[in-house]
């Protein structure tokens, strides 16, 4: 297999990753052919993927602009994963041209792509971490540079919790990021579930075992268990929802079904 000129040295592309499937179904080209194999076959069982991940951008998009309008200006982006249009700072920005972001990734690809894209960039910044280590996260040289844990932080964990196994401990990973932050910081997240996906869980299931087989677990959570992760925070309106109910641009009856899959929710630490 010919390695790409944009493919970081050291990394096995004969492996897939979620974060380049995830650029696949995007419609996006930095990705394998090994990625592309594996995120076809998901698509035999969940042919509405890409649905649902244009739902999750377009309702982070939009948790980013309801921050700057409540005066949260500063963003850490944790399983940012390749940069696509309309990334945090991008969005940010055009509320808030002063707005820093720094972004978290534990893909090579992800990371040596985001460094390009913010190239000269002194507002925005990303750090090669794990969601598993927030330590590593709160106490890296770019977050110490870029955000004032003093004053209130938006916390991004979009679509990377359902990669975590409950061994991973992800919940504690969720409490020790917010205890780091200050009063008034948002928790946005969304998160896989077998709730409100057009198909039975059985089919569903198929794309989970594509996910298991390539050693990146989907985890599908309940509402109830998405809903702990917002411990210590208050969840604003609308609550914990489908990812297009989340402060709609436009008429949600004009979703496409899939997009309703999973949930979403923004949480302010009081």
């Amino acid at each position: 297999m010919e390695r790409p000129a944009w493919a970081p040295p050291g990394i096995d592309i004969s492996v897939p990753s979620v974060s380049r499937m995830y650029d696949f179904y995007l419609g996006g080209s930095h990705n394998f052919e090994v990625d592309r194999e594996a995120a076809r076959k998901a698509m035999e069982f969940m042919p509405g993927l890409p649905k649902i991940m244009q739902a999750n951008r377009a309702f982070m998009r939009r948790a980013v602009r309801h921050a700057v309008d409540n005066d949260v200006t500063q963003f850490l982006d944790i399983g940012s994963g390749i940069p696509t249009f309309g990334n945090v700072h991008e969005v940010a920005r055009t509320a808030d041209p002063a707005a820093r972001v720094v972004y978290v990734d534990h893909d090579p690809v992800a990371v040596a792509h985001s460094r390009a894209v913010l190239e000269g960039d002194e507002g925005a910044a990303v750090v090669a971490a794990d969601l598993r280590k927030p330590a590593d996260i709160l106490y890296s040289p770019e977050v110490s540079r870029l955000l004032d844990l003093e004053r209130p932080v938006a916390l991004l964990l979009v679509a990377v919790l359902h990669f975590l196994e409950d061994e991973d401990r992800p919940y504690e990973a969720v409490t020790e990021l917010l205890d780091a932050l200050a009063p008034g910081s948002l928790l946005v997240l969304t998160h896989a579930s077998y709730e409100g996906i057009p198909l039975s869980e059985e089919q569903a299931g198929g794309t989970v075992g594509v996910y298991r087989n390539i050693r990146n677990p989907l985890v599908m959570r309940s509402g109830a268990e998405i809903t702990r992760f917002f411990e210590g925070t208050e969840l604003i309106e609308p609550g914990l929802v489908p990812m297009p109910s989340w402060r709609p641009d436009s008429p949600v009856e004009e979703e496409d079904p899939y997009a309703f899959s999973g949930f979403a929710g923004v949480g302010r630490k009081a």
